[in-house]
Formats: C-alpha cells, structure tokens, sequence
C-alpha cells in the first residue's frame, strides 16, 4: 500500500475535513481518505501512486492549498482473524 500525505493550509473545521475527503476521492477511486483541520493533513492510503499534481489542483480549485506532500510505502496491519488462524 502506499501513503501519500498532503500539508494543508486552509481547513478551519471539521466540515472542511469532510470537503475536502469528498474532493479528493474525485481524484482517486478505491482509496480510504482521512483528514485533520487540527494537523492541517490529509492521509490518502491507496493499492497504487496516486496523482498529486491532480489533487493539489482539484485542492486549489476549492480554496485549499497545498504546502507540502509525500509519499511512502506501507505494509497494511493484518486482521484480528488473520493474525489468529494465519
């Protein structure tokens, strides 16, 4: 899996966290996107790379702006069921 995080500038309530999750899973199908106004991030774990240039974008289009992004490469936690029976 891989983990792309955005810095961003411009979310001031939860609300703007539930904006911005929306704009953001335009860009990327098949991804679980958190986000934080308190930390100023959103999180976007996908099975590929996603485009960040698309996202800040589609970001920038909705008054958000992108100060910062990076990408890593996670191994996703085994289930309760996996880890027991694996």
């Amino acid at each position: 899996m891989i983990r792309t995080i955005f810095k961003v500038d411009g979310m001031h309530c939860p609300m703007c966290e539930s904006h911005v999750n929306a704009v953001v899973r335009k860009c990327v199908v098949n991804a679980k996107v958190n986000s934080s106004h308190k930390k100023g991030e959103i999180i976007v774990e996908s099975e590929q790379t996603v485009d960040q240039e698309k996202i800040k974008t589609a970001l920038a289009d909705t008054g958000y702006i992108v100060l910062d992004s990076s990408e890593e490469v996670f191994e996703k936690p085994k289930s309760f069921f996996s880890r027991l029976f694996g």
